[in-house]
């Protein structure tokens, strides 16, 4: 699982397979995405849902400690 993988609606193609948690929450924020809950995920790690009024909504998994982004990417 990695960042580069894939496509997020109205983001730039993400490059690292990884990102601080804080740089990849800042475009999400930057293009209109709002954080909708999260929940405990396998292999001890973190999901959470992002919401955007007209893009598809991401999910998102994070490190155990939620300072790594890991992967990200489209559930509708």
């Amino acid at each position: 699982m990695t960042l580069d993988k894939h496509k997020l609606d109205g983001i730039d193609q993400i490059k690292a397979k990884t990102l601080p948690t804080e740089d990849f929450e800042a475009l999400l924020l930057g293009a209109g995405y709002q954080r909708m809950g999260s929940a405990p995920a396998r292999g001890n790690r973190v999901k959470a849902w992002w919401y955007h009024p007209t893009h598809r909504r991401i999910e998102a998994i994070y490190s155990p400690d939620e300072t790594i982004a890991i992967t990200a990417y489209h559930v509708d």
